[in-house]
């Protein structure tokens, strides 16, 4: 079969025809797809560029999210658990003043009661009040407990004093064993001892009351502090021995 110039021409047209009408055809249904794509996947794209694009915005999206909920969570985590720490701290101190209070309750005497009964409680100003007075009380007396060892010390260096000078008149009169004996008998020591307790009975009946027991102890401590001081009582010895003629030497040193 021979091809002129004229059937060629004109079949090549028919084939460039029918190529563009198949091209027509395909783009027309690539089209309607892509319609009915659209209409089912409003947010998407059915081309593979699109979708690509679509996927990779949609990965990016999610992973900033999740990054902004992970810090999100950690800042609260870290404001929890100073809440927390916060919180505990706050209790522990609560529960040290309290045990503090029931520890003063439990020393103090004044803030125990037996009407109240063991499980009782008193106020906290209540507790801190009794306790500041017990501590006040407590130094009055330290003061008072100081001075009557200091007057007791005192005492003891007068009494030591004292021990000193009797000791001192006993060796005296232990160095001339029997002298004073040979010197004094019996029947006049006996005189003089009357002598003397005759001259104190004098004053005595006259300054005591016997009326009653009060009156007796007021009135003989006021007698001798009054009639037998030592000068007083040194004077009636005097008296005494002149009266019997017994030198003073003897009985007097």
């Amino acid at each position: 079969m021979e091809w002129h110039g004229p059937a060629v021409a004109e079949a090549a047209a028919q084939v460039v025809s029918g190529r563009d009408s198949a091209a027509s055809i395909i783009a027309d249904i690539n089209m309607d797809e892509e319609r009915e794509c659209d209409q089912r996947y409003p947010f998407s794209r059915c081309s593979s560029t699109g979708s690509i694009h679509t996927l990779t915005s949609s990965a990016n999206n999610t992973d900033v999210t999740d990054d902004e909920d992970s810090d999100r969570g950690n800042q609260m985590s870290y404001k929890e658990r100073r809440r927390e720490a916060h919180t505990q701290a706050e209790q522990k101190r609560r529960n040290a003043i309290n045990k503090g209070y029931d520890s003063l309750q439990d020393l103090v005497p004044t803030c125990q009661s037996s009407e109240q009964g063991q499980g009782y409680k008193m106020s906290k100003a209540t507790v801190l009040q009794k306790s500041i007075d017990y501590i006040q009380f407590l130094k009055k007396e330290k003061s008072k407990q100081e001075e009557d060892v200091a007057a007791l010390k005192k005492e003891v260096v007068a009494l030591t004093i004292m021990k000193l000078n009797y000791e001192q008149i006993v060796s005296a009169h232990q160095s001339q064993p029997g002298q004073l004996s040979k010197q004094i008998s019996d029947d006049v020591k006996f005189q003089v001892f009357r002598a003397v307790m005759d001259s104190l009975y004098q004053s005595f009946e006259q300054a005591v009351s016997t009326s009653n027991f009060a009156e007796i102890s007021g009135s003989v401590i006021s007698w001798v502090e009054e009639h037998c001081k030592p000068q007083i009582l040194r004077e009636i010895m005097c008296g005494v021995l002149q009266q019997l003629g017994q030198p003073e030497s003897a009985f007097i040193s």
